[in-house]
Formats: C-alpha cells, structure tokens, sequence
C-alpha cells in the first residue's frame, strides 16, 4: 500500500493535511474491520496534540483518535455519522475532522509517508 505524500503521519495511525485535515489511514482501519460509528468533536473543540479527539467504533473494539497538531476544530464530517463505513471504503479521503492548526511546526515532528509506510511494515512484522 503506497500511503498519500500530500500529508503527515502519526504512529497512532492518523493523518493530517497541512491545511488541518484529519482522518485514520487505511492500515488502522484495515485492522480495525468494519467501522460501525464515529464519535467527533464540536466544531469550536479545542485539541491538543498528543490528545485524544474522538473514538471509532468497529466490530472488532472501540479505538481513540489521536490529534497529530493542536488546534481548533473549524468543520465535522457529519457524513460519517450516518455512513461510519465510507472509512472502510476510501480511509485517506474520508477524512473526519478539519481545524485550524495553532502551530504548524507541529506538523514537522509528524511522519512522513514513507516513514509511515516503513512503520507500518515494520509494526506488521515484514
């Protein structure tokens, strides 16, 4: 799987655009199985790097979405309320929720998509 170049990374297996774009990679919901609900925050959210945003629901486990920058959350992907699977179906471009960067050289600690790429091999054994 060749990851988008156009973004960053994080070893919790979000992705961020430089205009504050952020969804779950393919790999995370490959291993998650079949995404059943999303839990995002209110636009006006106040995130915080590191910090968790939100949570995706599969069949499989509930996990929690990390935010890779701090920032303030500027639009939601109501979309995936009703329609949690369109993640499963393209997860780089069912992105979740967008915000306004406070520090955009946060986003330089972030992987890039080779580096993710080579992560992810290695977190799978290959």
């Amino acid at each position: 799987m060749s990851y988008p170049t156009d973004r960053q990374y994080t070893k919790e297996h979000e992705w961020i655009t430089a205009d504050g774009t952020i969804g779950i990679t393919h790999y995370a919901q490959e291993s998650l199985g079949d995404i059943v609900f999303v839990d995002l925050p209110k636009v006006g959210t106040e995130l915080t790097a590191g910090k968790t945003l939100g949570t995706v629901e599969s069949v499989k486990a509930v996990s929690d979405l990390y935010a890779p920058a701090s920032g303030t959350v500027t639009e939601v992907n109501d979309e995936l309320v009703t329609a949690p699977e369109k993640v499963n179906k393209d997860a780089h471009s069912a992105w979740m929720v967008k915000m306004k960067v406070k520090n955009p050289g946060e986003l330089n600690g972030l992987l890039s998509a080779a580096d993710y790429e080579k992560f992810v091999n290695e977190e799978a054994g290959h």
